[in-house]
């Protein structure tokens, strides 16, 4: 297909409320767009790393100047048939997973749209309802984190994400294990801790919980085999994986049981495929993280969510909760009538099935720029 021109949209969305990044205040939530054209088609695809270099190295504002000043001169105006080969023009680019799954998310949402099929079914997703759950940090007192855990089992969610930092840690899981004995809940750990955490690690074992996500720093896969090898409860490798590479590599050292499939975290749907199927194939399940992000980009993790190996519930972010204005109409989880459970229901239109509100897009942006 001929990619005709790339347009791009750097957007601060103003949050509901205030929070404290890095010792700043910030009242926004910083993301990037991409529309791709061929002909009359336009696709869409969005990345939302975070406002500062802190859950990776990448961030908004760096990845709208990677892909205007290098990524998207080398793709608009080119030929482009397949992710894959999307991936093959962008290879000589080291790292910057985030932009280059802008331009990936994008293009699989055109392709889509060209054949008419919602972009779900494109990826050879199974099911028509993805469940999700919601995630939880630290809050004021455990009381406060009772009441939203019970607000999301009486709502009907199959399962709870906590993280799990610093002072908010052993002492919470066995409170909330006490309060909440038979529902399902993994802890999220964002690298935070080490092999010298062993003994906390084993401790985990003892609150049964579904996984825990990304104990150890990312590039430490020996260190996640040799805790794998310890613990009873599986590890999920999240910021552990952003490359096919490194999944392979995880999967031949059993350095987890499952694998967070974040599409901007490791590229775009293409890689996100790829490390599905090597997954799969290893018997490891996957499920789909969401970094906070507006509904375009959730619609993207939705359709990968769909397919078989993405067993466990994907990360719901509560963009109507959060944002004061979302871009785009957001799919809210709704209670199944047959069993219960909270699914969002996916969409029968081509592509994401959606488009941004444009007058919305351009009163927010940043930084906007044009490629052909």
């Amino acid at each position: 297909m001929q990619i005709d021109s790339i347009e791009l949209f750097y957007v601060a969305l103003p949050l509901k409320k205030p929070r404290e990044t890095a010792g700043r205040r910030v009242d926004s939530l910083e993301t990037v767009l991409v529309r791709m054209q061929s002909g009359d088609a336009a696709g869409w695809g969005e990345v939302s790393p975070g406002n500062a270099p802190l859950a990776s190295a990448e961030w908004a504002g760096g990845v709208f100047g990677c892909l205007r000043d290098w990524l998207a001169p080398l793709v608009a105006g080119t030929v482009v048939d397949s992710g894959e080969a999307l991936g093959q023009r962008l290879e000589a680019f080291r790292g910057n997973c985030f932009a280059k799954a802008a331009l990936d998310t994008a293009w699989w949402d055109l392709e889509a749209r060209r054949q008419g099929r919602p972009l779900h079914q494109l990826l050879d997703g199974q099911r028509e309802a993805v469940e999700v759950g919601p995630t939880f940090d630290r809050m004021e007192s455990i009381e406060d984190l009772f009441s939203a855990i019970g607000r999301a089992v009486q709502a009907g969610f199959a399962r709870v994400k906590l993280m799990f930092r610093p002072g908010w840690d052993i002492a919470m899981i066995d409170a909330v294990r006490k309060e909440f004995p038979t529902e399902t809940f993994h802890v999220d750990c964002e690298g935070a801790l080490g092999l010298q955490h062993m003994e906390m690690l084993c401790r985990l074992d003892d609150f049964s919980l579904a996984m825990i996500e990304q104990p150890l720093a990312a590039d430490d896969l020996v260190g996640h085999a040799m805790v794998q090898e310890s613990v009873r409860t599986p590890i999920c490798l999240d910021e552990g994986v952003t490359t096919l590479a490194q999944a392979e590599m995880a999967l031949e050292l059993h350095s987890c049981r499952y694998m967070n499939l974040e599409p901007g975290r490791i590229g775009g749907l293409t890689p996100a495929v790829a490390i599905h199927d090597a997954c799969s194939e290893a018997s490891v399940p996957c499920f789909v993280g969401a970094m906070p992000q507006s509904a375009i980009g959730a619609r993207i993790g939705l359709a990968l969510a769909a397919k078989a190996n993405c067993t466990y519930p994907a990360d719901f972010f509560p963009s109507d909760q959060v944002l004061q204005q979302d871009l785009a109409e957001p799919l809210l989880p709704a209670r199944d009538q047959a069993d219960g459970t909270m699914r969002i229901k996916l969409w029968p239109e081509p592509g994401i099935g959606t488009d941004p509100n444009m007058e919305l897009l351009e009163k927010y942006c940043l930084g906007r720029a044009k490629i052909v």
